[in-house]
């Protein structure tokens, strides 16, 4: 039986690991190079645009929430299109770097479990971040609290597997499954729109898109 990485080993998992590896994969696969996860990089940044869209407006811009924004990726890039990001992260590696680069987006250190505003977001968004969190009860705090960062009509957008039944890989990294997912988000006033496959190489992730209804 693979013993599952606890909380604190996990933070110090992500941390080192920023500290160790090169911007993209730090953050990325590291079965890949650093040119194939430009590449991939890419492929999530275009979905993530088709689901929040182009429009940007300065006087009343979007408010974005990148929750586990590693080294500030996807923060950077969709703040360049005029959205307002806020990014929060765990590793103090990470968020070091993206103060470092800045670009525009406002970056914080906590948990996704763990975070809270006076305001709401339009898109909340968290790219490959959640199977990550290998304690079951740790995960669903996240998850219901990212749902309720939703503004009415907002959108949460999430990064995991979209088969039934979840699937333990190594002891850091767990995917949840539909049957998962979309109960629970349901039950949060969420509703579930789509799954799309990443369809990059044989990655078996994709996004879930939900809607807060209620």
């Amino acid at each position: 039986m693979t013993l599952r990485l606890s909380d604190a080993e996990t933070s110090k998992f992500w941390n080192d690991r920023h500290q160790r590896l090169t911007d993209l994969r730090s953050g990325g696969d590291v079965s890949y190079d650093e040119a194939t996860n430009s590449m991939f990089y890419l492929r999530r940044l275009s979905m993530l645009m088709d689901r929040i869209g182009l429009q940007n407006n300065r006087v009343a811009p979007l408010y974005l929430l990148d929750a586990g924004c590693g080294k500030g990726y996807f923060s950077r890039e969709l703040a360049k299109l005029g959205h307002e990001v806020d990014g929060i992260d765990r590793s103090e590696a990470a968020l070091a770097q993206c103060r470092e680069l800045g670009g525009g987006p406002r970056y914080y250190q906590s948990g996704l479990s763990e975070w809270r505003t006076s305001w709401l977001y339009d898109v909340v968004l968290t790219v490959d971040v959640l199977f990550h969190i290998m304690d079951d009860a740790e995960w669903e705090r996240s998850v219901r609290n990212l749902a309720s960062l939703v503004r009415l009509g907002g959108k949460l957008i999430i990064g995991d597997w979209g088969q039934d039944g979840d699937h333990l890989f190594g002891n850091y990294q767990i995917c949840r499954g539909r049957n998962t997912y979309v109960p629970l988000l349901e039950a949060c006033g969420m509703r579930f729109e789509s799954w799309e496959s990443y369809r990059f190489r044989r990655s078996p992730i994709g996004f879930y898109t939900f809607t807060r209804i209620g």
